[in-house]
């Protein structure tokens, strides 16, 4: 098994965040990782100030919308990007923690702002090499 990735894939004019790893956890952390990268250079931010993030849904695939929504919020309000994620699941709920700082936008040069992760393209589960993939549409 190869390890833990994000990717980004085409959606009209939208984009889709791909998050790819060895468990449901790693993905996660992965999908919220290309989601950051959709804003900026996630080499750029320095994963230095904690939030923690609890959610829960009735399956997989709603549990990755409302982790990502809720990182949404999280950068909207605080007006931080995030660099390092850690999550731990049980079943249909979710603990995670972002690192991220406030944005600085010479530093950071964000090139657009997500508004929310969609039920577009909305796919969790294994690939054909049995790596997690959990994946959504967001829109920006």
């Amino acid at each position: 098994m190869s390890e833990a990735r994000w990717e980004h894939f085409p959606h009209q004019a939208d984009i889709g965040v791909r998050g790819i790893g060895p468990t449901l956890a790693s993905a996660f952390e992965q999908a919220a990782m290309a989601m950051t990268a959709v804003v900026c250079d996630v080499a750029d931010i320095e994963a230095r100030d904690p939030v923690e993030v609890d959610c829960a849904a009735p399956d997989a695939g709603l549990l990755l919308v409302e982790w990502l929504n809720a990182l949404v919020l999280e950068m909207a309000a605080e007006s931080v990007l995030f660099g390092r994620f850690s999550v731990r699941t049980d079943g249909h709920r979710l603990h995670g923690t972002a690192w991220g700082e406030p944005v600085d936008v010479a530093r950071h040069a964000p090139a657009v702002e997500v508004k929310g992760a969609t039920l577009t393209a909305l796919h969790v589960g294994r690939n054909a090499d049995g790596e997690w993939v959990a994946q959504c549409v967001v829109d920006v």
